[in-house]
């Protein structure tokens, strides 16, 4: 039965994507059985492992209105023991779709545990935003990964997502737990990054992660090449990074 992790955070430009590709395949690279799932309408997750977009006929927008099986909307990639949902711009509709649905914001968990028992880890990435998809997401999952700048704002955020989190877990996924906080795009030499990661620490000491994910150019530079990072450039920071972030979450899943 399939670990199943939502990379969520409502806020944009947190590394939620990259976080969400580069998790993956290097789980995936650990040996483990992956389905990277693209539950964001703008589909970066799905460029980001090599999926051209225009040529997806199935995608998870068909899965979660129920119009295809998740065995139907699977594609493999070109890369070690990782598979995907594709994600189309059509699932912007979703949210007005779902509206009238019976028990909508369990119709991802239900598709996916068809293909359950073919993975070890399932892999969400959320849109930004604590909307339906997101809802779906979290009661499809057994953990949350929060990936998160060090900045003022993202402090305000997480509290918000953390009610979020809260509400699913009674009403729809009890067994829903924190995965773990990621930092992402971190630089130690501005102040507020060290302020903000000791204020997380205060709180959060048990939760977040031993490894940060730093600015780094192989990162920015690789879902241009469509690749994950580990296989863009395995010697760069980001690639050794995300590879610790995999062995950790196998540690704290197992």
């Amino acid at each position: 039965m399939a670990y199943t992790i939502s990379l969520a955070n409502q806020k944009g430009g947190v590394g939620k994507t990259t976080s969400a590709v580069n998790c993956a395949a290097a789980l995936g690279a650990l040996d483990k059985r992956v389905l990277l799932v693209d539950l964001d309408p703008q589909g970066n997750a799905t460029s980001g492992v090599g999926v051209q977009r225009k040529k997806i006929k199935l995608s998870s927008y068909d899965l979660i209105i129920g119009r295809a099986k998740a065995s139907e909307v699977i594609q493999s990639t070109g890369f070690k023991n990782l598979s995907v949902i594709p994600s189309q711009i059509s699932l912007a509709g979703a949210e007005f779709e779902l509206i009238d649905m019976d028990k909508r914001e369990l119709l991802l968990k239900n598709a996916l545990d068809e293909v359950a028992d073919d993975f070890d880890y399932i892999v969400i990435d959320c849109p930004p935003s604590l909307g339906i998809l997101s809802i779906n997401a979290l009661a499809a999952s057994s953990g949350v990964i929060i990936p998160m700048q060090c900045e003022f704002y993202a402090l305000e955020g997480l509290s918000q997502l953390m009610l979020t989190i809260k509400q699913v877990k009674k009403l729809y996924n009890h067994s829903l737990e924190i995965t773990g906080l990621l930092i992402t795009m971190y630089n130690g030499r501005l102040n507020l990054s060290m302020q903000v990661l000791d204020e997380l620490k205060k709180y959060y000491a048990d939760k977040l992660f031993k490894a940060s994910i730093v600015r780094n150019v192989k990162l920015s530079e690789a879902p241009s090449y469509g690749e994950p990072v580990i296989y863009y450039d395995k010697y760069s920071k980001g690639a050794k990074a995300y590879m610790d972030v995999a062995q950790e979450i196998v540690e704290r899943t197992l």
